[in-house]
């Protein structure tokens, strides 16, 4: 009997799951850099204004809106390789992007504070720029190791566990980058940060070659033809994709929930909690649960639905932040307190942080089947341009609570912070991720239409419709 087009097209094997996996690992050992040490890195050693890194930022995404379309319609364009279509850029752009990000920490504390502020704005867009070449086809990867969508939800829960490995070095390197000072006080030291900087670049690189080594793609693909205006048609087609604009904004909101926490949080434990060595706890509590949901979300996912366990799950996490607020108003505000409380939202938020690239790759089979659109590498760069957008809002999301509170890096200033600002710190850490959490239940639970019931059809359209193509 004749195979299908799923079944021709599927099959995926454990060294693929953890082929893919390490592509996470290696992208969030960089990107973990800029998320939970890079701010105070500016703030701090080189003495970088608040509002001056969030200004750089804007303009780094606002580049990133020209650049990122244009190199997902190079990959879209490109000849198929002897190794296929999206994995020979892991292995060309894999050294480049670890250069790159041990440039953004090279010692420029003798620059000239003009000089100081070209080099983080060239050296951060030239890692931004490097990171978009292998991010977009790492992403659009998932496209073409298998067609099935089950294992693409497993390929998620995979990606994300990568993720959570990649990103605990920088997390690790942020709460053990400081020196004690002899009034007991405590500052980032430099060398403890190149030194793990250079380390951790190294480890990239690494694991984008286990990448390239250990998956394979599955589903034929051919370049598309380049026209002119194609790549306005391709972005017109997602900005009216119902599902993908949903997955996409969901994704920007969780991420810069995710990357708050992150980089707020060495702030938070420096200046409010006193307690610098415990900055990395917070993250590692809320993805604890991972370590468990792990197990059983791709299963829950396939019976419950995708959408619906994420959108529960994400409102669970919001509640807990909450409620950590409401204690604030009556004094409460421990540390451990604070602590469990990070652990309990891990658990509601390990889904969306498991099942998100699955929501991501469902959408882009929906604008296949009902908008013929076959741009994986341009959608991907769309997508992947919107998490982008994410890390902006995380950024501007930090450094304006800053702002309000006088916060300028230097201890003349921060040990002088009043009560009064360190309340605002506090309530900061805890309100901005949960009215995050809130916007990204809404999205998914009324904007986002592809529930468990239009997945199981939308298998049957993508056999009837695609079975047939080549390539």
């Amino acid at each position: 009997m004749e195979q299908s087009y799923i079944e021709r097209t599927s099959g995926i094997r454990g060294r693929d799951k953890i082929g893919y996996a390490m592509g996470d690992v290696a992208s969030c050992l960089v990107f973990g850099l800029t998320q939970s040490i890079l701010n105070k890195y500016y703030t701090d050693v080189l003495e970088i204004s608040v509002l001056s890194v969030m200004i750089m930022t804007i303009v780094a995404r606002i580049w990133d809106a020209i650049n990122d379309p244009i190199w997902g319609r190079i990959i879209d364009g490109a000849k198929v390789g002897a190794d296929g279509r999206y994995r020979r850029w892991i292995k060309i752009f894999a050294v480049p992007t670890a250069l790159a990000a041990v440039l953004m920490f090279a010692d420029v504390r003798g620059f000239s504070a003009g000089g100081k502020l070209a080099w983080i704005y060239f050296t951060y867009i030239l890692f931004g720029m490097l990171y978009t070449c292998i991010n977009i086809p790492y992403g659009s990867l998932a496209q073409v190791i298998t067609s099935s969508d089950r294992e693409r939800s497993s390929l998620s829960v995979f990606r994300s566990i990568g993720s959570t490995f990649g990103a605990l070095p920088a997390m690790v390197l942020a709460s053990m980058c400081y020196v004690k000072l002899a009034d007991g006080g405590s500052r980032m030291d430099y060398h403890k940060v190149l030194v793990g900087v250079i380390a951790i670049s190294v480890l990239s690189v690494l694991t984008y070659f286990l990448c390239y080594a250990w998956t394979k793609e599955r589903v034929e693909s051919r370049p598309l033809p380049r026209e002119k205006g194609q790549t306005m048609q391709v972005v017109r087609v997602l900005l009216r994709s119902r599902p993908f604009m949903a997955v996409s904004l969901a994704s920007m909101l969780f991420l810069a929930a995710q990357m708050f926490g992150q980089g707020y949080n060495t702030y938070l434990f420096d200046h409010y909690f006193h307690k610098t060595g415990l900055t990395m706890l917070p993250t590692v509590f809320q993805y604890l649960p991972v370590a468990v949901i792990m197990f059983f979300a791709t299963r829950l996912g396939n019976r419950f639905g995708r959408r619906e366990v994420c959108a529960w799950g994400i409102l669970l996490a919001a509640v807990f932040y909450l409620a950590l607020f409401v204690l604030a108003l009556f004094g409460v505000t421990n540390v451990w307190l604070y602590l469990a409380a990070c652990l309990a939202s891990g658990v509601g938020t390990a889904f969306i942080f498991l099942l998100v690239w699955a929501l991501a790759t469902d959408a882009i089979d929906y604008n296949k089947v009902v908008y013929g659109l076959h741009d994986e590498a341009t959608s991907y760069a769309f997508y992947s341009f919107m998490r982008k957008l994410g890390t902006t809002v995380a950024t501007i999301l930090i450094n304006v609570p800053l702002l309000r509170i006088g916060y300028s890096g230097s201890k003349l200033n921060t040990e002088g912070l009043t009560p009064e600002a360190l309340r605002s710190m506090y309530n900061s850490s805890v309100m901005i991720p949960a009215v995050l959490f809130l916007l990204v239940f809404a999205i998914l639970q009324w904007m986002y239409p592809l529930n468990k019931k239009r997945i199981d059809e939308l298998q049957k359209e993508k056999e009837k419709v695609l079975g047939g193509r080549k390539g």
